[in-house]
């Protein structure tokens, strides 16, 4: 998932600057991260996210080691914005069985469109599994 936030709005509500922020993410999440040996992990906590919504949801929280691969990039875009993204490649997910049935996973589910199968096989774990990227993406930020 990706996003553009206006400059304005970095300095405004995140009182910062777009290049303080690509300067953050370069050394801390991928130099620190590379230098740290990290495996999949080129974020700033992604699986801290991850879990919350797979607990949210009903998903199994043992399967946050495969789903919190991720790499966050931020770049200043040519007219001086933020641009963000979450690269995500290994998100596993279900909106069908198991913990999707409780009582409150199941209308968290419902609330974000993504109770039960779909009308394809799959489609509302696809969707799923995109909230979950930009849950992720909102706390990367």
């Amino acid at each position: 998932v990706e996003t553009i936030i206006p400059a304005a709005v970095v300095q405004s509500t995140l009182k910062t600057t777009v290049q303080a922020m690509v300067h953050t993410n370069l050394h801390k999440n991928l130099i620190g991260s590379a230098m740290a040996g990290a495996m999949g992990g080129f974020n700033a906590h992604a699986s801290n996210i991850v879990t919350a919504v797979f607990l949210a949801t009903g998903q199994d929280p043992a399967q946050n080691v495969e789903s919190s691969n991720c790499i966050t990039l931020l770049e200043e875009t040519p007219e001086g914005d933020l641009w963000m993204s979450c690269t995500m490649p290994s998100i596993e997910v279900g909106t069908v069985g198991g913990g999707t049935s409780l009582p409150a996973q199941a209308a968290c589910l419902q609330a974000i469109g993504c109770k039960g199968g779909g009308a394809t096989p799959g489609e509302n774990a696809k969707k799923l599994a995109m909230v979950v990227a930009a849950a992720t993406l909102a706390g990367e930020m």
